[in-house]
């Protein structure tokens, strides 16, 4: 009977007149509130997790998109030259002034968009970029397609900002879009639709036609396109990189997001751009300005001087790029892996049917903690896991020497070879996003 109405005391004391804990909840551990439910809406990045269980197995890494060797050496100086000067300080909160014009003569004469440094906001890398973009455009109830497979952050980032998504599948073999397809995605809702091309995971490279159906939509609909191009530079076998931007009618509807980490090899000095309209620009940096304040001041500055290398630069990243394909594409295949040849970026996309695994997420565990080669589940690029669970990627941005390393490891992989058949005792504990 006591412990009853000690209960009811408690029950009726918890709140205050405002409807807050009082210091009687503290006092006896009760404990009413928690995470929001934006955050319940997704889980941790199955990426970057894949780069952590390489890193306790010991496993070549071919799961996380960043290069293991160093940009440029000019690029490294100006890095250096540029804290010894002194630029250690916050930026303007919107981008050094030297990058904005560099940036604004790249995006005029590389991506066809003609804009000046007021429609230029300097970002945290493009995953600021991105998700400042949709926070500084989307509303509650809005809707947004995005095409799947795709770069997990697209997931995560509609829901952050209230809206939601519509997916579009790109089918194999080809990943084209369909013009059909897409249609029955856009209605009087659809505020944007999120493009990336080159394309991750996929590697396609979408061509004018394509962005044409996309940019007549956006007309039809008044909808705007925002833009991952973060690949832009990597491309092979003559295809050409094309900004939706570029296209007629779609000056004052894109939101080009580009920036320096992949073209570079600079994935951990975190520093992107967003191209836009003056009157999305003011709402996207103040998105920004909360957000992070600036980009890396110093950085900023040895960015400035990798805009100015040669074209003979890129004509060689990717070549060199190029050639890592072959040797892993080759690979792969001889070890039981369907595998569908990257157009652009630097990832592998693959097929599972014939390797004895039904589950990536198994797969995964296997290949890291007995193979010792990482790769990435299939199912965290769709918005329904079961999409991808026969599906597998696997990035070559890496040297020579460690894609020979993993080629060598692989070769345990081969079908004949019992190492191949799953291991079904192998726990799995892989956290799948909502959402590369």
């Amino acid at each position: 009977m006591g412990c009853f109405l000690l209960m009811a005391y408690l029950d009726s004391t918890r709140h205050d007149h405002e409807g807050t804990l009082t210091s009687l909840d503290m006092q006896v551990g009760i404990m009413r509130k928690g995470p929001s439910t934006r955050a319940s809406g997704f889980t941790e990045s199955v990426i970057r997790e894949m780069t952590r269980l390489c890193q306790a197995y010991g496993a070549v890494n071919l799961a996380q998109g960043f290069p293991d060797f160093d940009p440029p050496v000019s690029i490294k100086r100006a890095a250096a030259t540029a804290i010894s000067k002194g630029y250690n300080q916050y930026s303007t909160t919107y981008g050094a002034m030297g990058l904005r014009k560099a940036i604004a003569r790249k995006v005029k004469s590389y991506n066809h968009i003609d804009c000046n440094v007021d429609e230029i906001t300097v970002t945290c890398g493009t995953t600021e970029g991105m998700i400042a973009s949709e926070l500084a455009l989307l509303d509650r109830g809005d809707e947004v397609v995005i095409f799947e497979p795709f770069y997990e952050n697209y997931g995560p980032d509609a829901i952050l900002s209230g809206a939601k998504c519509r997916y579009v599948r790109l089918r194999e073999p080809d990943f084209k879009i369909e013009a059909e397809t897409l249609k029955q995605a856009f209605n009087h809702k659809t505020k944007a639709v999120i493009i990336n091309t080159p394309h991750n995971p996929t590697g396609r490279v979408l061509t004018s036609q394509e962005l044409g159906l996309v940019r007549d939509l956006c007309q039809d609909y008044d909808s705007y396109a925002i833009t991952d191009e973060i690949y832009e530079h990597i491309m092979y076998d003559g295809h050409k990189h094309v900004s939706i931007g570029s296209l007629p009618g779609m000056e004052d509807r894109t939101i080009t997001i580009s920036g320096f980490s992949k073209t570079y090899s600079v994935t951990g000095w975190r520093v992107g751009y967003v191209v836009a309209p003056k009157s999305l620009t003011s709402a996207i940096r103040k998105v920004h300005d909360f957000l992070t304040v600036c980009a890396p001041t110093p950085l900023q500055e040895a960015c400035t001087a990798a805009l100015q290398l040669p074209e003979s630069y890129y004509e060689q990243l990717r070549e060199n790029y190029r050639k890592g394909r072959e040797m892993l594409v080759e690979s792969l295949k001889n070890a039981g892996f369907g595998v569908f040849k990257p157009e652009g970026a630097y990832y592998v996309w693959t097929t599972t049917d014939d390797t004895g695994f039904e589950d990536d997420r198994k797969l995964a565990l296997h290949l890291i903690t007995k193979i010792r080669v990482g790769g990435v589940p299939g199912s965290s690029f769709f918005h329904n896991p079961s999409h991808g669970r026969l599906r597998f990627r696997f990035s070559f941005s890496k040297k020579p020497e460690t894609i020979r390393r993993a080629i060598k490891r692989l070769e345990r992989f081969s079908p004949k070879h019992p190492a191949t058949r799953p291991d079904h005792r192998l726990p799995c504990r892989l956290a799948m996003t909502a959402g590369s």
